[in-house]
C-alpha cells in the first residue's frame, strides 16, 4: 500500500536521488543542475507542499507545488511530479496527482496549471487528460531535451474544486 504525506527530513536522500533521477534523463523536468544534500534541503523547504510516496519504508514517488505567480495570479499553482524509475506503471503518479489537487485546494489554490508537459510524455499527458486537466494548446519546440533536440510542450490546466 502506498502512503501520500508530507515529506519529513530523513526522507530527503531518498528524495533528492528521485528527482535527480528525472533531472539526469533530461527528458521532462527543465532543471538542468542535480540536486545536494544542501540544496534540496532548501528546494523542498521552499514548496507550498512537498510530499512523498511511500511504499514498504521507503519512498518511491513525490511532488512539489508552488505557486505559478504572484500577486493578481497567485491563485494558480503549478506542481512537479517524480516516481523512481523502478516504480514507474503502478498508478503511482495517479495518486500523486490526485493528492496534489486536493493539497492544493485546501491551500486556497484555484487552478492547477502545468506549464511544460513535454509532448512526447504521452504517459503523463494521458493521465493528465483523464484527471479532467484541458490542454490549453502547444508551444512549439518549447522544451530543449538532454540530447540538444527541440520538443513541442503542452501546457494544461484544471480548476480544483
Amino acid at each position: 500500500m502506498t502512503e501520500i504525506r508530507a515529506y519529513e527530513e530523513k526522507d530527503l536522500p531518498e528524495m533528492i536521488e528521485i528527482w535527480n533521477e528525472i533531472v539526469e534523463e533530461g527528458i521532462a523536468f527543465p532543471q538542468e543542475e542535480e540536486l545536494d544534500e544542501e540544496s534540496g534541503s532548501l528546494f523542498f523547504r521552499q514548496q507550498s507542499r512537498s510530499a512523498v510516496a511511500v511504499q514498504n519504508g521507503s519512498v518511491a514517488g513525490l511532488y512539489i507545488l508552488h505557486p505559478n505567480n504572484v500577486g493578481r495570479c497567485g491563485h494558480i499553482c503549478n506542481a512537479s511530479y517524480a516516481v523512481r524509475s523502478s516504480c514507474r506503471g503502478k498508478h503511482m503518479g495517479e495518486a500523486l496527482v490526485k493528492d496534489c489537487m486536493k493539497e492544493a485546494a485546501k491551500l486556497g489554490f484555484r487552478i492547477l496549471q502545468f506549464n511544460a508537459v513535454v509532448e512526447t510524455n504521452i504517459h503523463a499527458r494521458h493521465l493528465y487528460e483523464r484527471l479532467g486537466f484541458v490542454q490549453l494548446g502547444t508551444i512549439p519546440g518549447g522544451f530543449r531535451m538532454k540530447n540538444g533536440h527541440y520538443e513541442n510542450i503542452c501546457p494544461y490546466y484544471h480548476v480544483l474544486q
